[in-house]
């Protein structure tokens, strides 16, 4: 068993309510009001600026070349790539550049942002890679339920495109590195196979539950605009 499927079998209430929120449901079927997706794109945007910086921590937090090179990548494609693209999709639901940048942070936005940074800052890099999971593999994890599910609505749906993205072959692949890296550091610090038996277990468990119920909030604000 991977790390990650550990953690959510540690926290299997609060991570089911996260990937089964009513904001995904209503996504899935279309039926989210366009506000609560508006107000939640914009919110998003302030996410990945916060989201890039704890990216950079781990470069500092890396104790070899291969954390290195992987977390000063990823800082390269969410600044130079991702955080571009998602101002592109703002302007097609009718959201300038400038009117994306002004956005207040919502409380629920700074709250879990500034978690997953003192993660990082208190910790070492696996602390911060598990603050970080619940958003790097959680929306992997609802975009594949969301492709697979019959209950899904594509045709006409106005957020077809948002389920395509996160359920697609290139948002699949960084989740599935992320995961590799998580094992990879944890076991660097002789946490594997009988995870439990670890003095840190309870530790990455109240982390990984804690950034979990922070994501539910960030549904939550989104379904109150």
């Amino acid at each position: 068993m991977s790390l990650y499927d550990a953690l959510k079998r540690a926290c299997s209430d609060e991570w089911e309510a996260y990937v089964n929120h009513a904001f995904v449901r209503q996504l899935a079927d279309g039926s989210l009001p366009e506000a609560c997706f508006r107000h939640y794109l914009a919110q998003d945007y302030v996410f990945l600026i916060n989201f890039s910086r704890a990216a950079a921590l781990a470069v500092y937090k890396a104790e070899d070349v291969r954390d290195l090179k992987e977390s000063a990548a990823l800082v390269d494609l969410l600044l130079n790539t991702e955080t571009p693209l998602h101002l592109e999709y703002c302007a097609r639901w009718g959201m300038s550049p400038e009117q994306v940048a002004a956005t207040p942070e919502a409380d629920a936005n700074r709250l879990y942002t500034r978690y997953v940074l003192d993660r990082g800052m208190s910790g070492d890099l696996l602390d911060l890679l598990v603050a970080l999971v619940p958003c790097t593999m959680g929306y992997a994890e609802i975009g594949r339920r969301l492709a697979a599910a019959p209950s899904t609505r594509l045709e006409g749906n106005p957020y077809r495109d948002w389920i395509e993205l996160y359920s697609g072959k290139e948002f699949q692949e960084g989740s599935a590195a992320h995961a590799a890296q998580l094992d990879r550091v944890a076991g660097q610090r002789g946490i594997e196979g009988d995870y439990s038996a670890s003095g840190r277990w309870s530790s990455l468990v109240e982390n990984f539950r804690t950034a979990t119920r922070l994501e539910i909030g960030f549904w939550e604000m989104g379904l109150n605009p």
